[in-house]
């Protein structure tokens, strides 16, 4: 495909191979995510025509008026930014039942609409890849000799010391996976993420569904998540802080705050696995909370690398963040997923992985390193391991310690150390 519309510069993502199947599989694939997560880079790079929505407004009028010319093109044929010209969903639906045949379209979205009686869902014509921002093994700062793929199927995690630091995750925390920021200063980057946020509270938080929400109640709650990331923050506790001060707002009311937040793709939650135990212990299902990069919780409270530096046990929160970004990336593009455990006699594990043909599972946790806190987390999994009930839900692929950094290594009874700058799919 000599004539892609490819950006200078492209770094290959990850996602790339989930689109190239999705488009031999179906007439059309939706690539969704954050804005400035690269969708639309990663579009071209599919795609041999293309319909900006968002920088030009002819092309939005002419979905309103005549769709179906908006379609006529090379194909596939990218719609940027699709939810900015609705009208286009059903005729391109229309056209990909009329063409019969597969690779028609790519659509890029950085929301997703709520389904309305006029959008059919595009069931059996429309596949979904998900976008994230940048993973460390795409951005280049991990040298990717570790692959999960091939650890949950007995591979290797020996890896060399990890070159940098503590002090160059804190800046890379700061600095997100942003395609257009990997060249800006912890400090630009962080004065351009605050911006962005300022949009989103301003107008796109109340333009995804047509509900009107105050801007500065959206950035209360922004902090309040940051403040709480890689929790299991209740809605309670966000309503109290979403109150600021001002009596207590209902907890309903956060819940539309946070779908609409997560219908732009700028918080994640991390849901609970639910496996059989051995115990008696009963399972806690409240999800974790994440924003989609670390950098928002970083900019929502408008702190800096020198502040990270200064409170590790908040940064060991941020980068807990970092890796589950890392992780989801590196996972969907191996067919697995990505939950967390807790329960009531209080064991907890920071990330399971479960394979979405049932295969088999995985368990994680991340420790910034050092000996101590790499050997407190290794006999949490095998804690976990004692707990699940192997007959019903099989041994497990794989534990796994994440570290900030150092060297990757096996313990003799197989759990594995892995530093997230080493990781790769």
């Amino acid at each position: 495909m000599d004539d892609l519309l490819t950006p200078h510069g492209y770094r290959p993502r990850v996602a790339d191979a989930e689109v190239e199947r999705a488009l031999r599989a179906s007439p059309a694939v939706l690539i969704e995510g954050p804005r400035a997560c690269g969708k639309t880079w990663t579009g071209r790079r599919h795609a041999r025509s293309e319909v900006p929505f968002d920088s030009v407004f002819a092309h939005r009028l002419a979905a309103q008026v005549a769709p179906m010319e908006v379609l006529d093109g090379p194909v596939p044929r990218l719609l940027d930014e699709w939810q900015l010209a609705p009208d286009v969903w059903n005729a391109m639906r229309r056209a990909c039942d009329d063409r019969g045949r597969k690779g028609q379209f790519v659509l890029t979205g950085s929301a997703d609409p709520p389904d309305a009686t006029t959008r059919h869902t595009g069931t059996g014509r429309i596949m979904r890849v998900r976008m994230r921002p940048m993973s460390l093994y795409e951005s280049g700062e991990s040298s990717g000799r570790v692959s999960l793929g091939e650890l949950l199927e007995g591979g290797s995690a020996s890896s060399p010391e990890s070159p940098g630091g503590l002090r160059d995750l804190v800046a890379v925390a700061c600095r997100g996976g942003w395609p257009g920021l990997l060249d800006d200063a912890p400090e630009d980057a962080q004065r351009q993420i605050r911006a962005y946020l300022d949009e989103i509270c301003r107008t796109d938080i109340s333009r995804v569904d047509g509900i009107g929400r105050d801007p500065a109640g959206v950035r209360r709650l922004l902090a309040s998540l940051a403040r709480n990331v890689a929790t299991e923050a209740t809605l309670k506790t966000l309503a109290a802080d979403l109150a600021g001060g001002e009596g207590t707002l209902h907890p309903t009311t956060v819940k539309s705050y946070l779908s609409a937040l997560s219908r732009l793709f700028v918080v994640e939650d991390l849901p609970a696995w639910r496996p059989h135990l051995r115990s008696r212990a009963a399972l806690r299902s409240a999800p974790k909370r994440f924003f989609a990069d670390p950098s928002l919780a970083v900019a929502s409270l408008r702190s800096t690398a020198g502040e990270l530096m200064a409170d590790l046990n908040y940064f060991g929160l941020v980068f807990e963040s970092l890796v589950r970004r890392d992780l989801s990336v590196y996972a969907q593009a191996i067919g697995w997923e990505v939950s967390h455990y807790r329960d009531s006699a209080g064991l907890e594990a920071d990330m399971v992985l479960t394979s979405l043909d049932y295969r088999g599972w995985a368990a994680v946790e991340v420790k910034l390193g050092g000996v101590a806190l790499v050997e407190q987390g290794a006999a949490t999994l095998r804690k976990l391991r004692q707990r699940i009930d192997i007959d019903r839900m099989g041994e497990p692929r794989k534990l796994v310690v994440i570290t900030a950094g150092g060297y990757g290594f096996e313990y003799p009874d197989g759990v594995a150390v892995v530093p997230i700058t080493a990781l790769a799919p």
